[in-house]
């Protein structure tokens, strides 16, 4: 592990903080420690890395308006960009699955990277406190910060959503009008996207199309398709 450690730039004190970060739920059913995984830290570090990267934001782009804001974190925080900084410090090669997860391909799948990657920042913050875990956090994820800043601001979150989406199945998401307000010349729409049976997301907007790309925004910002 001390090489993993020198990758991420942090030295643990508890070592078995690590350990758990890195212990997949297979891993753990299979040894019969079913309370020792990643998953509650995952749950952790999901927020830690919110709330870092959300105050970050905020300080570095003072023009930004709430939108552009938000839809800068969505993509700092998407699984895509959370399994490209997996690749970068090889961290799939010390993941520690189980038998049946080992042998389907679990060290390179974008779940268990994206979990492992919010793991490992949960697990940083309990071992370290704040300021560690934002020290983590932005000698990490500065360079993503400017790229992403400086793509071009026409992003389309339903083509993200999408994208992310069949990423994990070929299912697509799907968007209703669930209610609709206003006399016809000024009329206000809520639309809500959906995706295998969960609820993703909720938007109104001026118009149907309006309301559903709000509605995909909201799904990208609250990624109800990891945490549920």
């Amino acid at each position: 592990m001390e090489f993993l450690e020198a990758r991420i730039g942090y030295k643990f004190s508890n070592s078995l903080l690590l350990a758990e970060a890195l212990t997949h739920p297979s891993l753990a059913y299979e040894s019969k420690r079913p309370h020792f995984d990643n998953q509650r830290l995952e749950y952790l570090g999901d927020a830690v890395i919110q709330l870092i990267l959300t105050h970050e934001l905020y300080l570095r782009f003072p023009k930004f308006a709430e939108g552009r804001l938000t839809k800068l974190r969505s993509r700092l925080v998407s699984r895509d960009a959370l399994c490209e900084y997996a690749h970068l410090i090889g961290l799939g090669e010390y993941l520690l699955l189980g038998k049946g997860e080992a042998a389907s391909g679990g060290k390179e799948r974008p779940s268990n990277l994206a979990d492992a990657v919010e793991a490992l920042a949960g697990a940083v913050y309990l071992d370290g406190g704040y300021e560690e875990s934002k020290n983590f956090i932005m000698n990490n994820f500065a360079s993503f910060i400017d790229e992403v800043a400086n793509q071009p601001d026409d992003s389309n979150p339903k083509g993200m959503l999408q994208e992310h989406l069949q990423s994990i199945t070929q299912s697509s998401p799907s968007y209703s009008i669930v209610s609709q307000e206003g006399p016809d010349h000024e009329k206000s729409f809520v639309s809500q996207v959906s995706w295998e049976g969960k609820l993703l997301g909720e938007g109104i907007g001026k118009s149907k199309k309006e309301a559903e790309i709000n509605a995909a925004g909201n799904a990208l910002e609250l990624r109800r398709w990891i945490t549920e």
